[in-house]
Order: structure tokens, then sequence, then C-alpha cells
């Protein structure tokens, strides 16, 4: 058995999934550069209004119909979200056609109970991918094409009955040859149970074998293997804008729009996404080298644009932001928030006239946790914290901090926050591992879970001042006598050091003292001290330093 997929009038149908609202109204699609633009395609609503093919669109714009026009990338959009629609329930696909996909349902009646129901499933599976599709069942692959072709809805042919049920439909729906179809009609030949009630030799000695494939076409009665398509795992939607826009408001309503049918998509193959990537086609006309005003955001206000984009990219060339996720995700509202964020950080430096958005398939996360594990954010709700607090302090503010392999004091650098999968509980039992319960493992229980002598494990903790405190140090015989340095002021009671610590002796060295700890372009050389000073509290113990390029001091922390 074989079922067929089929989405009339296709090139409306690629343009009408983006805009739902255009689905009961009469809509014209166009092609063509100005001047030279005609009606390549209509539904039948504007059919009906008079629109006919070849009209230019003065002539159609006189009637009451909405005009669009015809966009390769969203016809290849819609043609994948028919392959996706189909390998939701088949393995074996054929990509017959850019608005028909034929799938062998063969041995799937334990899966999806029988042809009937799986041909249901079918049409509401592509109805909520944005596709309104005929879906017929048949015993071979072209009989379930025509039936898909030239009935409405849902068609289930039994076996055995193809002639009798394709019999009413007319013959243009075999696709024949315009010279072949004139003669059909002046035989009388108009539907396909005349056509398959000529005599065999009669059609082969006028039309030949053409004539004789057609005649078995009729009939239902060609037998052929699939010729299943292996597509690439591509997700990606694309929607060419009308009017450029330029507030962030209408530009979230379209990236809405397309992150529903990327989602949809990918829940149709059963996978999740952990990178986002946006593309957006700039009026170049409006692109400039220099920073403006700007209206950008869902209030209406104005920002400052700095020219750097500008000036590093091609006014040609698309703007590009990803989104990166640390784990794989598949929640739309999510993903336009995010986006959000990233797009009132980096506002496009014009108004979009294309936008382009495409998902990097992933397998999803099982989200299964332990029932001793301490409870975590939710992935979603974290990664939309993380992208506000960046939006406020910068991605590079933000994140889980990385020792670098420097022996700089407190050199680190901030990376992307990813957290871990859980680990199991219960560790693999190796070979000659005592087992839990054992006598010898009761014997030394005792011992593993002692709470060790506090005494024995005692330390101090230097608490860091980030960035250091710029310090007065009076110095007498060497050694620091005085600080001042904030609320830190008082006479120094002790004194420990110098300690001489440097490196990087390759590098430049900087004139001004270094206060930042993330930018480790330079050498260093400072001599360290620890200081007890006297306060009010008690005595406070200090760490140091004296930088020896700019003899400046520093406090760099407080010992706990």
């Amino acid at each position: 058995m074989n079922a067929t997929i089929y989405v009339p009038d296709f090139l409306v149908a690629a343009v009408v999934r983006l805009e739902p609202a255009l689905r009961e109204k009469a809509v014209a699609v166009l092609e063509g550069e100005p001047p030279v633009v005609t009606v390549a395609a209509m539904n039948e609503a504007a059919a009906e209004a008079g629109i006919e093919p070849g009209m230019t669109k003065l002539q159609a714009a006189a009637y009451p119909v909405e005009l669009r026009q015809r966009s390769p990338a969203q016809e290849a959009a819609a043609h994948a979200v028919l392959l996706d629609c189909a390998q939701a329930f088949s393995p074996r696909v054929e990509d017959t056609a850019a608005d028909t996909i034929v799938l062998d349902i063969a041995g799937l009646e334990r899966l999806f109970d029988p042809p009937a129901k799986l041909a249901q499933d079918l049409a509401r599976r592509a109805s909520e991918l944005g596709l309104e599709a005929n879906v017929a069942v048949a015993a071979n692959p072209d009989a379930a094409i025509h039936a898909a072709r030239g009935f409405a809805s849902v068609t289930i042919i039994p076996p055995g009955k193809q002639a009798e049920r394709l019999g009413s439909l007319p013959v243009d729906v075999l696709q024949v040859a315009p010279e072949i179809l004139q003669t059909l009609d002046r035989w009388g030949v108009r539907n396909l149970r005349a056509l398959a009630a000529l005599p065999e030799v009669a059609m082969v000695e006028r039309l030949g074998q053409e004539g004789l494939r057609l005649q078995k076409l009729a009939r239902g009665a060609v037998e052929r293997p699939l010729v299943p398509a292996e597509p690439p795992l591509e997700f990606e939607e694309t929607m060419e804008l009308e009017h450029a826009v330029e507030l962030l408001e209408p530009l979230a309503f379209v990236l809405g729009r397309l992150l529903e049918q990327l989602c949809a998509r990918l829940g149709a193959r059963a996978l999740a996404t952990n990178e986002l990537r946006l593309m957006l086609d700039l009026d170049a006309a409006q692109i400039e080298d220099s920073p403006r005003d700007r209206v950008i955001g869902r209030s209406g206000h104005r920002v400052i644009d700095s020219a750097v984009n500008s000036m590093t990219r091609s006014p040609d060339a698309p703007m590009t932001r990803f989104i990166r996720l640390p784990l794989p995700m598949l929640d739309s509202r999510l993903f336009l928030k995010l986006l959000q964020l990233e797009l009132r950080a980096h506002p496009p430096a014009a108004p979009v006239m294309k936008v382009t958005l495409s998902a990097e398939p992933v397998q999803p996360r099982p989200g299964q946790g332990g029932l001793f594990l301490p409870a975590t954010p939710a992935p979603d709700r974290l990664e939309l914290t993380l992208a506000r607090l960046a939006g406020i302090v910068g991605k590079q503010k933000i994140g889980a901090a990385e020792v670098l392999d420097t022996h700089r004091p407190d050199a680190f650098q901030m990376k992307r926050f990813a957290p871990s999968a859980p680990q199991g509980l219960k560790p693999r039992r190796e070979s000659g591992d005592r087992e839990i319960g054992s006598s010898e493992h009761l014997k030394t229980d005792h011992l593993m879970t002692r709470s060790p002598d506090p005494a024995m494990y005692s330390t101090m903790a230097l608490r860091r001042f980030r960035p250091p405190l710029a310090a007065t140090v009076e110095v007498r015989d060497g050694e620091p006598v005085r600080i001042a340095a904030g609320e830190i002021r008082g006479e120094v009671a002790s004194v420990s050091g110098p300690w001489r610590n440097s490196g990087e002796w390759w590098k430049s060295t900087e004139t001004t003292p270094r206060i930042d700890t993330d930018d480790h372009g330079s050498n260093w050389a400072r001599d360290e001290w620890d200081i007890a000073v006297p306060g009010t509290q008690g005595i406070a113990l200090y760490r140091i330093y004296r930088d020896l390029a700019s003899s400046a001091w520093f406090v760099e922390g407080t010992y706990d």
C-alpha cells in the first residue's frame, strides 16, 4: 500500500503557510521582474474572482485579491515540510514533485491503525505544519498520486478498485503532453474511464507506447517500486517582506511565525535544536557608515547605533546573529524571547527586507532526573535568565569562570555556562569491590563516614577584591608601615614579605597599573606582602602588592 500527500495550488500554499490570515482570502502569486510581472498561480477563490494565469500585476490589482510575490525560498521550505510530514510516518518516502510526496505504508497498521486512520493523521499533521493537503491511499504509487490530485481531502481506494474509483477523474490529471490532450479531446475522451475503455492496439497505432502507458495509468494498473529519497536534515524558514520593517515589534511577529514552523518541523522528526541562526537582509540604500539615530523597540524609543557593523560588513551582506543553547530545546516562545534580547543588544543598521531563520537539528535531551538530586532550574528558564543578564552587564561578564593555564595571579576567563548532565548515584562496581551490606563493608563503613577533625584541615582563604583597591602605602626601611585604601586605614601592626612574583617576560610591559583581571596581554612583576592592620573589630589581615612597572600599590584581598 502507498499513500500520497498532494498540496493543491502549491505556489499559493507556500506563501499562505507563513501568513495564516490569507487562508480564507483570494490570493494570487506573481512572478517576474518589473515591468513584466504576471500572475503565476492563484487559489480557487482568486479564480472565482476572475484572476487568470498570465495576467499582469496591474490587471490583477483591479480585482479584490491579495497579491504576493513568488518566493523560491518559501517554496523550498514548504517542500521540506512535506518531506518532514511524510518521514514522521514512514522511512520509505519518494520525492515525486514539489507538491507531491509518496510514502510506503505497508506494515504500518500496528503503529498507525488502519490505512484510513493513517491518511487522516497525515492530513492533520500537514495542516498543523501549515499546508492543507489531499491524501490518498491506493495499492500502487501512481494510482495514489492521481487520486490525491483529483479528489479533495482523504481518499481510500481498496485493492482492485483503482479503475472504478479513478474513472471519473478528468484526463488532465495524468499531466499528459498538450498535443496528446488535444487529440484525446477531439476523440471525445475527457475522463479516465473513457480512456481506459479504448482498444489497446488502436491506442498504440495512434499514440505509440505513450498512449499505452496513459491507458494503464487510467486503469490504475501500473506497478513500480518507490524511489526512496534521503533529504538532508536542513531546517530553514524564509520570509521576504513586502515592505521594509524598522520596528522590533512587527519583526518579532515575523520571527514568531518562523519559529513556530521550525519547531513544528523539528517536532515532526522528534528532534530539537541547540543553535539558531538568524540572517536579516537589510535595505542597502539606508545603510550608513556613520553612527545615527534609529527607531527600534516595542515602545519606539530611539537608540544610537554604532558604525562597527557597517564598517566591518559589506552593505549587501546579510546581518547574521547566532543563538547557541547549552542544551537541546524545542520551545518557540523561549527562542523568540532570546532573539528579541539579541536584537535589542545588536539592532539592525537598516530596515529589514528579508528574514531567514535556520536551526541545527540535534537529538532531544532526556529529561528524567534522580530522586535524590537537588532541584535545578528548568533549562529554558535558566537560558532566558542568562540572556537577560547578558543584555544588562554584557556577554563577557556572565557565565562560568575558567582558570587560565598561567601563573599570573587571579588569571581567568568567562566561558558559557552549560549545566552538566546529572551523574548517577550508584557507580559501576568493579571486580574486587566490596558489595554494599557485606561484613567487610560494615566494618569499614564507620571509618569512611566519620567526620574529619576540623583542626586537621583549618586554613585561611583569600577573598580577592576585583578590581584590586588602589592604595597609598608609607614605606620605612623597605617595609610598609601605614596604609590608606578606602575604608582600610591604619598602622601596619605586622608584616610578612616581600615575595617577588613575575612572569611572561616576552610580552610587552604596561606603563599603567593593571587593575582589570580580564586582560592578560602583558607581562607582570610585583612584590607581595601580607600585613595585619588593627581595626574596630580586631586585627584584619590583607594581601597587598607593589607593581614594579608603575610603582603603584594595591590591596589584592583580605584573609578570612
